[in-house]
């Protein structure tokens, strides 16, 4: 084995929690994981089941997207996750999700607002959406400038990558991320679980408005805050 073996499988049991979670099916949706002292990172092969898939199988690319290692093709998505790692500092993984609340939302090219406290428990602002492609982007390099959509909205909602870690790809679907591959595939579940609590808010309630801002910081601040005080506090 060679010395990416454990990167591949750190990467392999990421994406393996995607079908776990419900949240894509067949090939659809993938996890990479970065090393930023090598600059390398490991990603799914293009097209694979997950039910086939083995950890040898992960692809080790460059921080361009280059395969470095691996028999198989990368992710198409390659690009996206290369674009976002070089200009997201401080994130060391990506999934790439086809749940499908978050992607009807996505296709519906809405944020999700927040309308309740499961949602400003992670985070204080709206679940953000990209632009919708030009078509000279779509008919360029598309699935790089589907990374540079993603980086043009949280500067457009001047958003930091660090608070606010998901986004909706417009017409397409949702990418998160984070320090870890766990913390990655984690908030791809709370985006589906955010989504599908919106989506049916709507529905139960059409003139429902957007939670007021001192129960957004309340429950917010109580979990990330200076004076956070959720959860068990290590003596």
């Amino acid at each position: 084995m060679t010395k990416y073996k454990e990167l591949k499988e750190v990467c392999w049991r990421a994406n393996m929690e995607i079908p776990k979670n419900k949240l894509a099916i067949s090939t659809f949706g993938n996890v990479s994981s970065l090393d930023a002292k090598e600059r390398i990172f490991a990603i799914k092969p293009s097209g694979v089941p997950y039910d086939e898939m083995k950890p040898a199988d992960m692809v080790i690319v460059d921080m361009d997207g280059n395969r470095v290692e691996g028999k198989m093709n990368p992710s198409s998505d390659t690009p996206t996750h290369a674009v976002l790692y070089r200009s997201l500092p401080g994130i060391c993984s990506i999934a790439h999700a086809h749940s499908a609340y978050a992607v009807a939302w996505a296709q519906a090219c809405r944020p999700i607002p927040i309308y309740g406290t499961t949602h400003a428990d992670h985070l204080a602002h709206d679940i953000p959406v990209t632009k919708v492609m030009s078509d000279k982007m779509i008919k360029g390099q598309y699935e790089e400038e589907t990374g540079h959509q993603i980086i043009n909205a949280l500067k457009e909602n001047n958003l930091s990558h660090l608070d606010v870690e998901m986004i909706l790809v417009a017409c397409h679907g949702p990418f998160t991320w984070g320090a870890t591959p766990d913390r990655a595939v984690y908030n791809a579940v709370v985006l589906e679980e955010i989504a599908k609590m919106a989506c049916i808010t709507e529905q139960v309630n059409p003139d429902i408005k957007r939670m007021k801002a001192t129960l957004i910081n309340k429950h917010y601040q109580r979990k990330h805050g200076k004076g956070a005080y959720y959860g068990q506090i290590n003596k």
